[in-house]
């Protein structure tokens, strides 16, 4: 049985976070050995580059499946085509569209569309999206959106990309973001830079999730 969706959307919770990634191929690729290293292995490249789709097949030939990479600010299912025929195992993108959404159920590929108020998530949740971006909001509302969103719909899988640090994952992580997207933290400095914020990233994810089992 084929559950590509499914597996990959798994695989990406138990992640938990991602880094976002506008550089050139070989900084793409210098990216994916640190977060690699330090175990984070997802990734979303952004179509802002017209390299996009070079650079999620030079990771996905190298790295396989040991490396999650999805697109970002994917805006039509044109775009979205051409990703998924580069190797994309997820679509992200800052607005929600329903040809995106429809094009990623049909090849079976984890849509995340950006939304704003819970009138747009739950329209992306209709459409089959398998998360929702809350975007721009978190770097508005902070780790509290979370809570705003899921406390009339706590089913809702929620992803976070914006004003997350090392000092605030936990916040984060407590009001109830499923997912957490960075930029600087896991893209800046070298191969070994990069493994070591990604090593803390893990650390702290899996301290939260360790403490929480244990209380529920």
């Amino acid at each position: 049985m084929n559950i590509k969706k499914a597996t990959i959307t798994v695989k990406m919770n138990e992640i938990g976070a991602f880094a976002v990634v506008r550089g050139t191929v070989a900084r793409t690729l210098e990216i994916a050995e640190g977060l690699k290293k330090g175990g984070i292995p997802c990734m979303e490249i952004s179509f802002t580059n017209n390299d996009a789709g070079e650079a999620i097949k030079a990771v996905k030939e190298k790295y396989g499946d040991d490396m999650i990479v999805g697109a970002g600010t994917v805006l039509d299912a044109q775009t979205a085509r051409i990703a998924i025929l580069s190797g994309a195992d997820f679509i992200i993108s800052c607005n929600g569209d329903e040809d995106v959404a429809k094009l990623c159920n049909r090849y079976q590929i984890p849509y995340g569309p950006g939304c704003t108020t819970v009138t747009e998530a739950i329209n992306g949740l209709t459409w089959g999206a398998a998360f929702i971006k809350a975007f721009p909001i978190s770097n508005f509302y902070g780790p509290k959106l979370a809570k705003i969103f899921k406390t009339p719909t706590p089913f809702m899988p929620i992803m976070a990309s914006g004003g997350i640090t090392l000092d605030n994952i936990t916040e984060w992580l407590q009001n109830g973001v499923d997912f957490l997207g960075m930029g600087g933290l896991l893209t800046n400095g070298t191969v070994d830079e990069i493994a070591a914020n990604a090593a803390k990233v893990r650390e702290i994810i899996d301290t939260f999730r360790a403490g929480n089992s244990k209380q529920n």
